[in-house]
């Protein structure tokens, strides 16, 4: 359903629900949602091309890590259990026209200790707000052999 700028899409299993502000979106995940297949939906659906992102939230797991710039490979960690989003941040390109993710995400949990890295996955357990600024134009990735890495194309 699209009423004016209000938005809500219950496609492929998500609910999220958005309100649209120029270039800006409003966006709120449910308990249960994955915040990075969500967030790649929506971006298809509204044809979003190029965008910054941000957000917080609470999620009950979350999958992370950095690159191994040696081995040109991800090291991943999988957390589990109640987790505040702290921080999460990133950017929407694309990568053979489609929308791409590169998204960085710090979790502080019961213990008060943070986590972090480059986002793979996080499973919402309350609620996720995340705020999407889009802008005109397209930014394509390509993969640099030298680094390991998608990197933005000019």
């Amino acid at each position: 359903c699209i009423r004016d700028s209000i938005g809500c899409e219950r496609k492929e299993g998500i609910s999220m629900e958005y309100r649209k502000f120029g270039d800006k979106y409003v966006v709120r995940l449910d308990k249960g949602e994955e915040i990075v297949y969500s967030l790649l939906k929506l971006c298809a659906w509204k044809d979003i091309k190029v965008a910054q992102v941000t957000g917080i939230g609470a999620v009950g797991e979350v999958t992370a890590g950095l690159f191994d710039t040696e081995k040109k490979e991800f090291i991943s960690h999988t957390w589990t259990g109640d987790m505040e989003i702290t921080a999460l941040t990133g950017n929407i390109t694309t990568k053979e026209q489609k929308p791409y993710e590169h998204l960085h995400i710090t979790v502080a949990g019961r213990d008060g200790m943070a986590r972090g890295g480059h986002l793979k996955r996080a499973v919402v357990s309350a609620t996720a707000e995340l705020f999407l600024t889009a802008a005109d134009g397209t930014v394509e990735r390509e993969m640099s052999d030298e680094i390991g890495l998608n990197l933005m194309k000019f």
